[in-house]
């Protein structure tokens, strides 16, 4: 039995601005959500294990994702000067990233099989071994949502989590899977 006090007060204590239970039936991986990473606007596309292709089709991650029964949805919210401040974003984006990795080697001591879902691609190596060689921390990997097919805000919603916080905000939010 998951005891949800203890996973939202570790997750606090990671440094994470709100902590929410998440139902993994509640999860839809889209095929337009993974088409707006083709687009490769982050340029991640097709270079990174935790990126498509090299994370696997959409029916791969369905079947991964069905073995999970429980979760939580991480979020770190930073405040922005406005919204073109570029800086602050990147600020909140790294703080969201320490949280995350904090949590993510607590969570696995627990949880071994549990699935990180971070956001962005995955920054555990300076370079990624894609394509020419397998990960080299599989155990640590971490594919963003969107990267799986998740539209962040419809997950946030059906699991009563905000995803928008005011003009002058911005949220990272990833999410743990854990059986």
């Amino acid at each position: 039995m998951i005891d949800y006090e203890e996973l939202i007060a570790q997750g606090k204590a990671c440094g994470f601005t709100h902590v929410a239970r998440l139902d993994p039936a509640t999860i839809e991986l889209r095929e337009e959500v993974r088409a707006m990473c083709a687009s490769d606007k982050c340029h991640m596309y097709s270079k990174n294990w935790s990126c498509p292709p090299g994370c696997g089709t959409l029916d791969e991650l369905r079947a991964r994702i069905s073995r999970y029964r429980e979760g939580i949805l991480v979020q770190t919210v930073g405040e922005l000067e406005d919204s073109l401040d570029g800086e602050g974003m990147m600020e909140a984006e790294e703080q969201h990233k320490a949280h995350f990795a904090a949590l993510h080697d607590l969570l696995l001591k627990r949880y071994p099989d549990l699935l990180a879902v971070g956001a962005g691609a995955c920054t555990r190596c300076k370079t990624c071994s894609y394509p020419d060689a397998p990960c080299r921390f599989p155990e640590r990997m971490t594919s963003s949502m969107e990267a799986l097919g998740m539209l962040v805000l419809e997950v946030c919603k059906n699991n009563g989590l905000n995803y928008y916080y005011g003009p002058n905000s911005i949220a990272y939010t990833s999410c743990f899977l854990l059986k």
